[in-house]
């Protein structure tokens, strides 16, 4: 018997259970969850339940929070008891870099109206008498934080959507998977009942891989194994009459809380085991693995001396259950890359606490086409082919290890790599270059002078880390002589046929650019929001060279694919592992170049900006007179066989003109002195072309495009907010993403991308604020690392406003 359903959700662990409570609440009740065995049975039921609001991400302590906000009212709303404890957190620092992580967070979590404070240690003394204290420099406080029951949380979500109409089917797990040529989706569940499903949502926890493998695809996901132990009654904490407030002490690596009169201690150990490489058992609910208490002994023995009275008593039980990890532990929620509604929501490590948002998330996916909050760092489509099941496991392992590390920027942890490389690879390591890995490609971070330089050293504060200097004689190399960067791993994609500029102009929300030139394309969403962003090259009439962050590949692949004509008068051909860009600037660039082509370099003949086909050292590249660093220079797109001779070819002739190879991190500073926007970072689908002042990109007249009416009304309805450059005066660290602007003590604004400028010698935070306040010379106050200062609205773009070093007449 086949039965209908609007969206099937397999998996019914806390997430698959909020995904449906979610849609339900939503409207769309002809929704069935189907579960293999009973409700919670796989990760959820063994899970310690903490339900913490805190992250170094804005858009996951939104998601945490909106979870613990429900939590608290879903008992009473379904009519399901649960245990939930608010207890309030104290996260413990035993350094100062700690404690300037924790100010960073305490300012976000304030901003998002959550009760958030630091801690002297005698303000932790009192909130914890029980804890030892000697070498603690303070702490974190969060309010909300706390426990619940995870298998009643699912129940109670359950029972929620079932109240409002959707269905769940339990102890029978799904077999099949196959679309039909409608789109539909036919699900089959081992007892033979065969479901036809508009949408399915993949929820199936530990095991998401195998459901997506019904599908064709490979998910990066694998199993850690994850041990917490329960202490026996402890007489000090049955004579409370209140429970003491969770602990976490990052700096150790554990969490420690109350579970009724005893304590519950989990540390994240660094002799971590992955396991599962050959395949989930067949049966495996409501079980779990031998314990290995062994791994644990110095993390107890630290948790002991921290609170005395976890050593007077025995071991109750041990937990050493299946926690789903992807390689940088966040799970994966949205669209399944190259097929049609079909969505994941699964890997989650941290399950009950970004469960109520993780359903209400994947439901608005699925109703609305997107999400109140951009989670892109939570798409599984951030990892390519590059994420085999080797990378999954090394980099799962190297997360697991560094669950609690500090966040600091430029942290270029090695596990797992390199993956993917262009042919310069070799050669710039063999120069010294520290390389990083941005969408699995390998990069040049900086090049140090010294073996000292090449050490990291880890810090917030700018002057104290060891790609510093370097960067700075990068940085001075290119604004004052010529510097050369290998810029592997864009999105490259060819738009070709006589179809394809008319379906271009109604993809994108700007004009096209006319032959041979060059300009930057918008595609947005049906809401009007940013969707991508796309350097866009007309090679010819019908033809078209399209550019998108690296990271974003099958992102855009994704919705180019999906959008385009059905006559085959477009042809759509992805090309990013062809060729390699070598980017060349500085005043000296076109000197440097002359020397080794016949090319007329002119402005007059190769004008900014602009695209031709050149030969180089007898080799032919195409070369765009752009660049993301704002001086005179060019992009050569290089086929991979030619790099290294066209690379030595530019290094020789450069010799006279002071040539010096650059990386990543001089990129970055030399781009935030332009205001080049950097995608999901400063441009998010939260955000217009309007609100990012990307208007000279928009032609509302110039025909229908996708977005288009959307984004007329909000833009009659006017923006609120602004993209600006801010000048950041006083500080030794620049602003982390999502630091906070005040006017007056009031939130006024967010960064969205910030770092020291080595032309201007200044700090610098590119944000959005309130838009009567985006006015060149409003005096403003950015709030980094716990500490305000002060800050003024800057002219776009700081450095050569009228990009006469670009034009370079």
């Amino acid at each position: 018997m086949t039965q209908h359903a609007r969206v099937v959700v397999i998996g019914g662990g806390v997430v698959g259970a909020s995904a449906l409570y979610h849609l339900a609440k939503l409207g769309w009740k002809d929704c069935v969850l189907i579960e293999r065995d009973e409700l919670a049975s796989g990760s959820t039921w063994h899970a310690a339940g903490n339900v913490p609001t805190f992250s170094g991400s804005w858009n996951i302590m939104k998601m945490q929070a909106y979870s613990a906000r429900l939590y608290k009212i879903l008992g009473a709303e379904v009519d399901y008891p649960m245990n939930y404890h608010i207890t309030g957190s104290i996260r413990l620092a035993h350094k100062k870099a700690r404690m300037e992580e924790f100010a960073h967070s305490v300012a976000m979590a304030r901003a998002q109206g959550l009760d958030y404070a630091l801690l002297s240690p005698s303000e932790i003394k009192d909130k914890y008498p029980l804890m030892e204290m000697d070498d603690i420099v303070g702490g974190l406080w969060d309010a909300h934080d706390g426990d619940i029951d995870p298998s009643q949380l699912t129940q109670a979500l359950a029972k929620g959507a079932k109240d409002m109409g959707a269905k769940v089917l339990r102890f029978n797990g799904v077999s099949a998977i196959k679309q039909l040529p409608s789109g539909e989706w036919k699900i089959t569940t081992k007892d033979g009942t065969e479901f036809v499903a508009e949408k399915v949502i993949n929820a199936a926890g530990y095991r998401a891989g195998e459901v997506a493998a019904m599908v064709g695809q490979y998910l990066p996901i694998i199993a850690m194994q994850h041990q917490y132990l329960i202490t026996e009654m402890i007489p000090e904490l049955a004579a409370r009459d209140m429970k003491l407030p969770l602990v976490r002490d990052p700096d150790v690596s554990y969490y420690l809380r109350q579970e009724r009169d005893g304590l519950i201690l989990g540390p994240y150990e660094w002799n971590c085991k992955s396991d599962w490489h050959d395949g989930i058992p067949a049966e495996f609910a409501f079980q779990l693995w031998p314990d290995d208490l062994d791994r644990l002994e110095s993390y107890i023995e630290q948790a002991v001396a921290r609170v005395p009275v976890l050593g007077t008593v025995g071991v109750q039980k041990v937990i050493n259950g299946p926690i789903p990890y992807s390689p940088d532990g966040n799970p994966y929620i949205g669209p399944q890359h190259g097929l049609t509604n079909f969505y994941n929501a699964n890997t989650f490590s941290f399950g009950i606490c970004q469960g109520g948002g993780a359903g209400k998330t994947i439901a608005e996916y699925v109703v609305h086409g997107e999400p109140e909050w951009d989670l892109w760092g939570l798409d599984h489509r951030r990892y390519t082919v590059f994420a085999d099941q080797k990378y999954t496991i090394e980099k799962a392992e190297e997360l697991y290890q560094n669950e609690y590390a500090i966040g600091f920027p430029n942290e270029e942890r090695p596990a797992g790599r390199p993956r993917l490389k262009t042919p310069l690879f070799e050669k710039l390591t063999q120069k010294g270059a520290v390389m990083g890995a941005r969408g699995g490609w390998e990069r040049a971070a900086y090049f140090p002078r010294s073996a000292a330089e090449a050490e990291p050293r880890l810090s917030f504060h700018r002057a104290e880390q060891a790609w510093f200097e370097p960067v700075r004689a990068e940085c001075d190399a290119v604004a004052n002589h010529v510097g050369i960067m290998d810029l592997g791993g864009f999105s490259k994609f060819i738009v070709e046929g006589p179809g394809a500029e008319k379906w271009l102009d109604h993809l994108v929300c700007g004009a096209l650019p006319r032959s041979n030139r060059v300009t930057l394309a918008y595609t947005l969403t049906p809401k009007g929001s940013i969707l991508s962003e796309f350097t866009m090259t007309r090679l010819a009439p019908e033809k078209f060279y399209l550019m998108s962050a690296g990271s974003g590949l099958w992102h855009d692949m994704d919705w180019l694919t999906q959008h385009l004509p059905t006559d085959g008068s477009v042809k759509l051909s992805e090309v990013s592992q062809l060729a390699s860009s070598l980017v060349l600037a500085g005043p000296r660039s076109r000197d440097l170049l002359k020397k080794i082509t016949d090319a007329d370099l002119s402005n007059n003949a190769f004008p900014w900006p602009s695209c031709q086909e050149i030969v180089v050292a007898g080799k032919k590249v195409t070369a765009l007179r752009v660049n993301y660093v704002g001086e005179l220079g060019w992009e050569l797109h290089v086929p991979m066989g030619d790099l290294v001779h066209v690379y030595d070819a530019i290094s020789e002739a450069g010799k006279e003109f002071g040539l010096k190879d650059f990386g990543m991190y001089a990129m970055d500073s030399l781009r935030l002195e332009k205001g080049y926007r950097s995608w999901k970072q400063d441009i998010t689908h939260e955000y217009t072309p309007f609100d990012a002042g990307l208007e000279r990109f928009v032609k509302l007249n110039k025909g229908d495009f996708i977005g288009r009416e959307a984004l007329i009304k909000r833009h009659e309805a006017g923006e609120k907010e602004r993209f600006v450059p801010l000048i950041v005066e006083g500080n030794t660290a620049d602003a982390p993403t999502c630091s906070i602007v005040f006017q007056d003590g009031e939130k006024v604004g967010i960064v969205g991308s910030g770092g020291w400028g080595f032309r201007i010698g200044k700090s610098i935070a590119l944000s959005y604020v309130r838009l009567d306040l985006a006015n060149v010379g409003t005096k403003l106050e950015v709030e980094i690392l716990g500490k305000r200062f002060p800050a003024v609205v800057a002219e776009e773009p700081i450095f050569d406003p009228k990009n006469e070093r670009l034009k370079a007449w």
